[in-house]
This record gives structure tokens, sequence and C-alpha cells, in this order.
């Protein structure tokens, strides 16, 4: 893998694609959790339809977020020693 003439390493497809699900999976839960706000106070029934999944949504889409950024800063850590090592 060859460097840029900056000094810095390419950043591969695999990174963007694993920054943009995170960035996805945290918009989403917001909108989710406006959606909860927005229904409740409208009065719907939270027990029927698909509002038990958006709730669970809420709680595991920031954590599945959190673990895809992890990834990529570690990708990223590993990929940057390699260049600096030189193989």
């Amino acid at each position: 893998m060859s460097t840029n003439p900056s000094g810095d390493v390419p950043v591969r497809r695999i990174d963007r694609i694993l920054a943009f699900m995170s960035l996805g999976l945290l918009v989403l839960s917001i909108v989710s959790f406006f959606a909860i706000m927005i229904a409740s106070a409208s009065g719907a029934d939270m027990r029927t339809g698909i509002w038990p999944l958006v709730g669970v949504l809420v709680y595991i889409a920031p954590i599945i977020a959190f673990a895809l950024l992890l990834a990529v800063l570690i990708m990223s850590f590993v990929r940057r020693a390699r260049a600096n090592r030189g193989g």
C-alpha cells in the first residue's frame, strides 16, 4: 500500500463504508427517538405495530455505531503503524 505524497495513508473503501454506516445508524437512532416522542405525545399505542422495533432501535443503533467507529479507528491505527514501519 503506497502513501500519498503528503505522507498520509490513503483512506480505503471499507473505512468509508463503515464510517457512513455508523453515521447512518446514529441518524436513524435520533430520528427514531423523535418519532417515539411525537407518537407518544399524540397518543399512539406504543405496544403494537412497528413501535416496539423502533423502541429497540433507539437502544441498539448507537451501540452498533460506536462499535463500527471503533473498528474504523483500530483499522486506521494498524494501517498507519504498518505504513510507518515500512511494511
